[in-house]
């Protein structure tokens, strides 16, 4: 008949007594509790984030973008100006 073995694996003797000594220990349950805490903290701050980054986003298109749009519409204008004023040359002087 073969031996049995104590003491040698997972379910050996003291060791499981101490794996679950170890794990209901205050230290751990504070640690687990912290943890718990950082990911609910981190959760909320993306969700939070991600409401920022609309907010902004939005702002900007309804915003800056149009103001973007009429500054480029000035410049070429000013450019089709300069174009106009360089082929028709300098204007005739006022007769008075």
């Amino acid at each position: 008949m073969a031996t049995k073995r104590t003491g040698a694996g997972k379910s050996g003797g003291r060791d499981s007594s101490i794996l679950a000594k170890i794990a209901n220990h205050e230290i751990v349950n504070q640690g687990r509790r912290a943890a718990c805490d950082a990911v609910y903290v981190s959760k909320k701050l993306l969700r939070s984030t991600g409401k920022a980054a609309w907010i902004a986003g939005s702002s900007f298109l309804i915003l800056v973008v149009p103001l973007l749009i009429q500054a480029e519409r000035d410049q070429m204008l000013g450019e089709i100006e300069f174009q106009q004023a360089n082929l028709l040359g300098p204007p005739p002087p006022a007769m008075l």
